[in-house]
């Protein structure tokens, strides 16, 4: 007899692990059908992001970090770093133990709130039968209630760049390399290559990153993206915007790049190359031609408001589905759906949904873009604050980049907060926060905010969008329709 549950999730990455615990915290019979498994052969939890992608690379990135900020940085704070060394090893183990206990944790979960994990690969069939193919062991039928399909994505190959043993890599192999190659390749400026491509040039990496589009990060306001690549290419980063990939050949353990720009063909030689063009959505062998559920023309899953897929009862949230690729918002479009199950009618605001890219300076964004607001037609107003004017930026020696605020002209509300700078990523959850319950600039404009601290600044480039920042000569705020 097949088994039969409530909830079934195929996937568990942040948005099916989540589903599946609140499930299970609504009273739902609960399973999480799960096949990926670690170095060891070991079933693990937490998807890309716990296991080879937002964490183990956050986890490099803080190492990196740390010892840039040892070898350039300590002298003025009067600490004396002389012969510094890293261990690229260590750094990388360092790495993997994050991982282990994090995915540990996540079957801790799953113990405690009575989840039953399935380490296999799951395939949806009409009338919600799932086709359950162990990692060891015969296929066997499972029958649900309701599914929800959390899949993930996983890296776009590109046919001029094919990956090749540790030499021509994605994401998942830049974050194992076990010493730091002299000179190091990237094929996209995207988020994941400026984040990988930082690690490596932290550690002494000469690193090329090849761009196949003329605008710089074109998903964050033109501003900002300015800024940050003016200091990424300051930290030694050779950005070349305009450069597409044309070929790549692997000779004596090094990989000839070949690429066309306005001044015709080009070529460069590198040790390692990093191929980071971007996700897409991961549904191999996921649907049966009898499913009933419909992917769009890009291969995502189709959805409504409440992620329900085309097929009663099915449902799929996180990359497979419209909206950006983040961990945050598959797990809280994991939560929305349990609760829809339950017979709850949740709704996720999109625009207050953050993103962050953890170069350094780090940018945060929430909402608008500048560019966004013009292109849509908004009268709008804007109000931006430097770093380079707070005492706590001061204190903590880095005092690069700066807030700024996007806001409706006629109603104050807030419409977009973009930062870049030091604890960008923390300090965006204000903004989101403010987004989330439509604040207007008046009522941060309103609100005390400690001294010193970082967050005087997004204070005061919401006081800077009328005009009133305290810290700064008086600005009359752009406005635009």
């Amino acid at each position: 007899m097949a088994q039969s549950f409530d909830v079934v999730v195929i996937g568990a990455g942040p948005g099916g692990y989540a589903a599946a615990i609140k499930a299970a915290q609504l009273g739902f019979k609960t399973a999480c059908i799960e096949k990926r498994v670690n170095a060891g052969g070991k079933g693990a939890l937490g998807g890309t992001c716990l296991n080879v992608g937002c964490v183990p690379s956050k986890a490099l990135l803080d190492s990196s970090h740390k010892y840039i900020e040892a070898k350039e940085e300590f002298a003025v704070h009067g600490i004396n770093a002389e012969n510094l060394d890293f261990d690229v090893t260590k750094m990388v183990g360092r790495k993997d133990n994050i991982v282990k206990n994090l995915t540990a944790g996540i079957a801790g979960l799953f113990k405690a709130n009575k989840v039953t994990w399935l380490q296999g690969h799951g395939r949806v069939h009409a009338n919600k039968r799932i086709e359950f193919t162990p990692n060891e062991g015969e296929a066997e039928d499972i029958q649900a209630e309701h599914i929800i399909l959390a899949t993930g994505s996983e890296p776009i190959e590109i046919p001029v760049a094919m990956l090749q043993d540790d030499i021509i890599v994605d994401s998942t192999g830049a974050l194992d390399f076990q010493a730091v190659p002299k000179r190091l390749g990237v094929i996209g400026a995207g988020v994941i290559g400026l984040e990988l491509g930082s690690v490596w040039s932290r550690l002494g990496s000469e690193v090329i990153v090849l761009e196949a589009l003329d605008t710089f990060m074109p998903m964050v306001d033109v501003q900002v993206g300015k800024e940050l690549k003016k200091n990424l290419k300051k930290q030694g980063m050779d950005i070349r915007m305009g450069a597409r990939v044309t070929g790549t050949k692997v000779e004596s353990g090094e990989v000839l790049v070949e690429y066309s720009d306005t001044k015709g063909e080009q070529s460069v030689v590198v040790d390692k190359l990093i191929v980071a063009v971007g996700r897409r959505p991961y549904t191999e062998s996921l649907l049966a031609p009898d499913s009933g559920i419909n992917l769009d023309e890009r291969g995502f899953i189709h959805v409504n408001a409440q992620c329900q897929a085309d097929a009663p009862g099915v449902y799929a949230i996180g990359d497979i589905v419209r909206g950006p690729m983040l961990a945050h918002k598959a797990t809280e479009e994991g939560v929305l759906v349990a609760e829809v199950i339950s017979g709850h009618n949740p709704e996720l605001n999109y625009d207050a949904i953050p993103a962050v890219v953890y170069t350094t300076p780090e940018v945060a964004w929430v909402g608008m873009s500048e560019e966004e607001a013009k292109s849509a037609g908004v009268n709008y107003k804007t109000g931006t604050f430097p770093y380079a004017a707070l005492g706590r930026a001061m204190a903590a020696n880095d005092t690069t980049g700066f807030f700024k605020f996007i806001c409706d002209a006629e109603t104050d509300r807030v419409l977009g907060v973009h930062i870049v700078g030091l604890q960008a990523s923390e300090i965006i959850a204000q903004a989101v926060i403010a987004i989330e319950f439509g604040a207007s600039t008046e009522d941060l404009q309103l609100m005390t905010f400690a001294h010193p601290t970082l967050s005087e600044g997004f204070h005061e480039a919401a006081l800077a969008v009328d005009g009133k920042a305290i810290h700064i000569a008086k600005k009359i705020s752009r406005k635009r329709k």
